[in-house]
């Protein structure tokens, strides 16, 4: 199959994306594909022109794969390295290499390629792509809504509520709620601008750095506990796996810097309660409309109570990613994981 995989954008989890997408069209590549790794934002070439044969070349257009930083990439230096206008989302020759591939391998993370727009686009321009379609992509995408859906199909959830730019209070009892809590972007992704916020004064930094990212921010109980997270492929849960980050919570250093985070999959769990996780984890991808693949995060306290944090609907696939763990655990190599995300995805199409 020609395939693209497409990467980078002007998304602050860009530098996580190429990860993904690095290692993603390494593995096509093994099993046997033509496949193109290009930057959705800068694109191939700086004008349009015929691309035709790029694939014979399997090359990577416009991608330098970046070390992961522990901070999140400079958008407006991206902006600066395109020639062509800066605020639209295709890069040069983006679509036009899309619409030959035999599908598209999403491996975008972060608001830009998860929201749906990408989704309603390739759906508009007839190209095929990996993972949800564009409603359940912005309802996952949001997470005040995505919350509305979990409650409504029984799945339980922090208690939160959104707070705009505009409405902007001194403390979680504007919005009926209490310390300790979470505040964090409504839909970002990666942990970029979360923080856990115990006194008056933290709470105004962490809105300071919320909104930094967004006009909208989720304040919601805070979960002490352990952090878990469960993959969803073609309907049925991948095994448990536990984060157990050396200190802190697993904010986005600790989820991309080699050796900040423990994770044990399967994880350590009664029976009941695993299965009860993996439950739930179909249940919300059903609730939100997911298909082919999709990944839930949970907290779990010491009363054993479980709580659905969000979705995600573009998994990351790097080497310390999650999914590609989990699938490794019920016996599913990486090459074998991508195949399969590829063969599942293409379903939607057939017939």
């Amino acid at each position: 199959m020609d395939i693209v995989v497409l990467a980078g954008g002007l998304s602050a989890e860009r530098d996580v994306s190429f990860k993904t997408g690095d290692m993603v069209a390494n593995a096509l590549r093994k099993n046997g594909h033509r496949v193109i790794l290009l930057d959705v934002y800068l694109g191939y070439k700086e004008q349009e022109e015929d691309v035709t044969g790029l694939f014979a070349q399997s090359v990577e257009a416009s991608v330098s794969i970046p070390q992961i930083s522990e901070s999140a990439p400079s958008l407006e230096e991206i902006k600066a390295l395109r020639k062509g206008p800066s605020d639209l989302f295709f890069g040069p020759n983006v679509l036009s290499l899309c619409q030959m591939a035999d599908i598209v391998f999403l491996a975008l993370h972060g608001e830009d390629g998860e929201n749906g727009k990408l989704q309603a686009a390739f759906d508009l321009f007839g190209v095929r792509y990996t993972g949800s379609g564009y409603l359940g992509s912005a309802l996952a995408m949001d997470k005040e809504k995505s919350k509305l859906f979990f409650r409504e199909h029984g799945i339980p959830t922090p208690n939160g509520a959104l707070m705009a730019k505009s409405g902007r209070s001194k403390g979680p009892e504007g919005v009926g709620l209490s310390f300790p809590c979470v505040v964090k972007p409504c839909r970002g992704g990666s942990s970029i601008g979360v923080s856990i916020v115990r006194t008056e004064g933290d709470f105004d930094r962490a809105l300071d750095e919320a909104f930094r990212w967004e006009d909208e921010v989720i304040v919601e109980d805070y979960i002490e506990g352990r952090e878990f997270s469960v993959g969803v492929v073609d309907g049925a849960a991948l095994p448990v796996i536990e984060m157990i980050p050396n200190e802190g919570f697993y904010d986005y250093q600790n989820k991309y810097k080699a050796g900040n985070t423990l994770e044990v999959c399967p994880a350590d769990l009664p029976a009941e309660t695993a299965a009860q996780m993996q439950g739930y984890a179909v249940e919300a991808a059903r609730a939100l409309g997911l298909t082919a693949y999709s990944r839930m995060d949970f907290m779990l306290n010491e009363a054993g109570e479980l709580y659905c944090l969000e979705a995600n609907t573009l998994p990351g696939m790097t080497a310390t990613s999650l999914l590609p763990q989990e699938a490794q655990a019920a016996g599913m190599n990486f090459e074998a994981l991508c195949e399969k995300l590829i063969q599942i995805s293409m379903q939607k199409y057939e017939g």
